[in-house]
């Protein structure tokens, strides 16, 4: 792969590369409610940023490129072959050689890796119950849609589009769900198979739309910086976002959901620059990230309004189709409160939408209040909200299937299909 001519004879950067650095700045001001990072620039942390616009992985792009062989060929991978290598007890010896590395890296448990820390994560993610459902939704997925390249690699991919935007989000959903149920992320475990999974889409996606995609603009579809980013939101911008709906986590339980969310980014493909359990430092780079980050694009505010939309299509299985469509109605207006207060007025306006009323905010600070600094420190309190949150977060997901077929988390295309783009 190469970088466009005008990166590669010029510029050191993609153009997006600080040119909102001052937009950035001012939304990173929440950032600092919750954390002690300073708020200086580290100029060699800027140049890193940029640097890794023009990275991906490789061991994934050169997977993409063996599955896009012509049929017969000896080398070529199969998504069906990736399938069943991901099921296998062991790491099948008749693999093509892209098929057989990619594998062997995935299935090589990093020296780090403590899984009894895994496990507590994995525990202290179930533990926020409905919080973590809305932070992702709300503050991490359509608070991301407020800067260009991934938002409008998403329009052009047909990822969020229409009438799949509800299940593309259910498949994301699912997705976090298997990381973070007990042993999810053992090797050959659900969680484990679908974020391997993931990091395969990944580098497809990059194969057959870099030939059209402004790389002098974004840098490659899917790169180190834009990767690096989104780990964050599902680490330590999960965090700050439950805090700020009033969860209580004590520090270990911060410090687990972070190894838990490093070890996930590990396997999905992120360089190891960019990974970390320690949150001041996801923190410090995210901070860096958003001064690195694009502007608005309309792409964003097209994404964000589906994604809002999407609430009112659930289906929360009542019986009585008033009743349904009170609660599809209501579960909007409450998401919409509370990203409201997410994003503030400036926010809100960047993506097109109306600025609610954040009454929603006051109820979840209220619930989880009782819920968390009460009834959780109770004895057994924070087993029981565990055994709770897994049980709510298991009906959120439910709710976003009501056509009856099962979730296709990170499906692969048919190579041929691919071979011919």
């Amino acid at each position: 792969m190469t970088q466009s001519s005008e990166v590669r004879d010029g510029a050191r950067f993609p153009r997006r590369f600080r040119e909102a650095e001052e937009r950035g700045r001012r939304i990173a001001r929440a950032l600092f409610l919750f954390t002690d990072i300073g708020r200086e620039v580290d100029e060699a942390l800027m140049e890193r940023v940029g640097g890794a616009l023009l990275q991906r992985d490789e061991p994934g792009a050169a997977l993409a490129e063996a599955m896009r062989l012509p049929a017969g060929d000896p080398d070529r991978v199969t998504p069906a072959r990736i399938d069943q290598a991901l099921r296998a007890a062991d790491v099948p010896p008749d693999l093509p050689s892209a098929l057989r590395e990619f594998l062997d890296q995935a299935r090589a448990v990093p020296e780090w890796v403590d899984w009894d820390r895994v496990e507590r994560g994995a525990a202290a993610y179930r533990f926020l119950g409905r919080n973590s459902g809305d932070v992702l939704t709300l503050l991490s997925l359509i608070g991301g849609y407020r800067f260009g390249g991934p938002a409008d690699l998403l329009v052009l991919t047909g990822g969020l589009s229409g009438g799949t935007t509800l299940r593309r989000l259910g498949e994301t959903t699912k997705w976090s769900h298997a990381v973070t149920r007990a042993g999810g992320l053992r090797p050959g475990a659900e969680g484990w198979r679908l974020t391997v999974h993931v990091r395969a889409m990944h580098a497809l996606v990059n194969a057959r739309f870099e030939p059209r995609w402004d790389t002098g603009r974004w840098g490659y579809p899917i790169n180190q910086a834009d990767q690096a980013a989104t780990l964050g939101l599902f680490d330590s911008t999960v965090i700050i976002g439950c805090l700020g709906l009033g969860v209580r986590l004590t520090r270990a339980q911060r410090d687990d959901l972070m190894h838990l969310w490093r070890y996930a980014g590990w396997l999905m493909g992120v360089s190891p620059e960019w990974l970390t359990d320690v949150e001041n430092v996801r923190h410090r780079w995210n901070y860096h990230i958003l001064l690195a980050a694009g502007g608005q694009t309309q792409a964003g505010r097209d994404l964000a309004r589906l994604t809002l939309d999407a609430q009112a299509e659930r289906d929360f299985g009542h019986r009585a189709p008033a009743v349904e469509r009170l609660h599809r109605r209501y579960e909007r207006a409450r998401r919409a409160s509370i990203l409201s207060a997410f994003m503030g007025k400036d926010g809100m306006r960047d993506l097109g939408l109306r600025r609610r009323f954040p009454w929603a905010l006051l109820l979840a600070l209220a619930g989880n209040t009782l819920r968390y600094r009460v009834l959780g420190v109770l004895p057994g309190g924070r087993e029981r909200l565990e055994v709770r949150g897994a049980r709510v977060q298991d009906r959120q997901l439910a709710s976003m299937f009501h056509d009856g077929r099962p979730a296709d988390v990170a499906r692969l295309p048919g190579a041929a299909r691919e071979a011919a783009v």
